[in-house]
């Protein structure tokens, strides 16, 4: 059961991570210059690549990954470090997202961002996952800062358990 959800994980992570790279590339030509039938066709593909295949893949890959932390109970600091980073990732993938929407929807000239920031904070966050993942680092409690480790003035709640 682990190996399977492992892959599935795995293989939508892939096709996720390959889309955050190809759509800031296939953004960068977009250009009101060409003729409209080839901006037109580039404008679909892009919309079609990001809500039929990249999105839908980054769903799967982050509810793969969160059946994986419970199957196995991998709650280690590490980990917690590779959400945050998965974070930028998502957060990469909505500006995307965004850019392609104002490609499609608003008239006149629309500057599109260039390829390197998107590509470079894509793959930095990529490869910083991998380091994590694969080095699985050991993170004591001087890695996180005193505010994360202690209740800040407010005792935590007591409920009653009923017996």
């Amino acid at each position: 059961m682990i190996a399977l959800v492992k892959f599935a994980h795995i293989a939508a992570l892939v096709v996720w991570s390959a889309g955050l790279v190809g759509l800031p590339l296939v953004l960068a030509k977009h250009s009101r210059e060409k003729p409209q039938f080839d901006y037109a066709r580039l404008r679909i593909v892009t919309h079609y690549a990001y809500t039929r295949i990249v999105t839908p893949a980054a769903v799967l890959a982050i509810a793969f990954g969160t059946a994986l932390i419970f199957l196995r109970e991998a709650f280690v600091p590490w980990l917690f470090v590779k959400l945050m980073v998965v974070g930028l990732l998502v957060a990469l993938h909505a500006y995307i997202g965004h850019v392609t929407l104002v490609l499609g929807e608003e008239k006149g000239e629309v500057d599109t961002p260039g390829p390197l920031p998107l590509l470079g904070a894509g793959l930095f966050a990529m490869l910083l996952i991998l380091m994590l993942v694969l080095g699985k680092p050991v993170l004591g409690p001087e890695f996180f800062p005193v505010w994360l480790l202690e209740p800040q003035g407010h005792p935590l709640p007591v409920t009653e358990v009923p017996s």
